[in-house]
Formats: structure tokens, C-alpha cells, sequence
């Protein structure tokens, strides 16, 4: 049997149960060069303990940051959409993103052929799938809404649709 080396400190049982409600990030890829995710590099809301928020909330401010890190992938004639798994919704352009607490996440936008969208999912039922899509041909520049989502995450408060 291996003993486990004893550590500097002794966590008291409060510091262990907020270490535990704590989110953690685990990312593996096949290529070993790629950036992964870490929790100490999220934004300040997403470092809170996960018992101060509704899961609502906590899908909303989740999916941000993965739109906001897909985002980043994208070259300057793609934006992202978004598509539901298990469903027949499609694939819909991103145009907002929101939350009804405790358990409601809404998504707006367009699909394909245009006409405008709105799907509702309880946070229980969400699966969704990033897609890149060629940006707006009458948009000189593509729409990143990951960074108009994003504002709220680093101010410790909730994220508003909003300026």
C-alpha cells in the first residue's frame, strides 16, 4: 500500500466543502500543444461556488464562455450558431442568450432560411452543438456575441442582455 505524501496544511471541514462546491475545468485533446481550459484563468463569476446560483444562471454563464472560446477559432468570414442535439430546431444564428431562473435557458436568433427563432430548454434537456457559419454578407466584419455576453462574467455580477 502507497501512503499519500502529508500536505503543508490541514484543510478545516469548512475549507474542504468549499474547495468541493468549487467548478473545475477538465480538458484533453489530441493535440498536445493545444491551450486547455483552467479554472484559475476563468472569469470571476464562473469562480463562485456553484450553490449561489440557480442552474439557469450557471448554463448561461457556462455557455458563454464556450461561445466565447469557439469564437476565438473562427476566421473573420465565420460566425457562430448554434445547433440543438436530439431535435429537429436546426441551426440558428446567435443573436441573444438568456436565463429564467432556477431552470429555464433561452436562446434567440435565426435559423438558415431566416426567419427568426426562439428556443426555450430546460437546463435539464440542454445539448447544443457550436457551428461555424459564414458571417452576414451585408456585415463588413463578423458579429461575435461571445464578447457582448461575456461583459457581465468578469464584473461578479449577472450577466445583462444589456449595455
Amino acid at each position: 500500500m502507497t501512503r499519500r505524501p502529508l500536505q503543508d496544511s490541514i484543510e478545516t471541514s469548512a475549507e474542504y466543502a468549499e474547495a468541493a462546491a468549487l467548478p473545475k475545468v477538465h480538458e484533453v485533446y489530441t493535440d498536445p500543444d493545444r491551450d486547455c481550459q483552467k479554472t484559475e484563468h476563468l472569469p470571476p463569476a464562473l469562480q463562485e461556488p456553484f450553490g449561489r446560483k440557480s442552474p439557469a444562471q450557471w448554463a448561461h454563464e457556462r455557455l458563454i464562455l464556450y461561445i466565447q472560446n469557439f469564437e476565438k477559432t473562427l476566421d473573420a468570414d465565420q460566425e457562430v450558431a448554434m445547433g440543438f442535439t436530439g431535435s429537429s430546431a436546426g441551426v440558428i444564428r446567435i443573436d441573444g442568450m438568456g436565463y429564467f431562473d432556477p431552470d429555464i435557458v433561452t436562446f434567440y436568433g435565426a435559423d438558415e432560411n431566416g426567419p427568426k427563432t426562439q428556443i426555450i430548454q430546460h437546463v435539464s434537456q440542454l445539448n447544443v452543438m457550436l457551428v461555424a457559419m459564414p458571417k452576414k454578407a451585408e456585415h463588413a466584419e463578423p458579429t461575435r456575441i461571445g464578447f457582448r455576453l461575456g461583459r457581465g462574467l468578469d464584473r461578479h455580477e449577472d450577466v445583462k442582455t444589456k449595455p
